[in-house]
């Protein structure tokens, strides 16, 4: 049974700093896509960033690029986002996702799904 557990989520100030890792378990995801997403408070699932198999390309939202940078290790079948210069508007469940076959923001073309971890930015 394939598994993606999300942590490092956490309460943390405006300003600070908070990484996040997603490690996949039940078959490896290292010839895949992963990527991480997050839902706002009464909004959709939004794209955050996502990084391609060999992590040489990466692909960012623009609402957190030059802030947030997506890496993975694909020996320990995890993928990270460390999330800096956090803003209040950053806050969300983030969820990480794997097993597309391109370098995407559509989440339907992600198969699996962790079940997300909170990130709350105070002002």
């Amino acid at each position: 049974q394939v598994q993606l557990v999300e942590s490092g989520g956490g309460l943390v100030q405006a300003g600070g700093s908070l990484s996040l890792s997603c490690a996949a378990s039940g078959r490896t995801f290292s010839t895949n896509v992963l990527g991480w997403f997050r839902r706002a408070p009464g909004k959709e699932r939004d794209f955050v960033a996502a990084i391609s198999w060999r992590g040489d390309t990466t692909y960012y939202a623009d609402s957190v690029k030059g802030r947030f940078a997506i890496s993975r290790d694909n020996a320990k079948n995890t993928v990270y986002l460390q999330m800096n210069s956090l803003k209040p508007e950053d806050t969300a469940v983030y969820y990480c996702a794997a097993g597309s076959s391109v370098l995407t923001s559509r989440d339907y073309h992600y198969n699996y799904w962790g079940q997300g971890t909170q990130v709350t930015v105070s002002s």
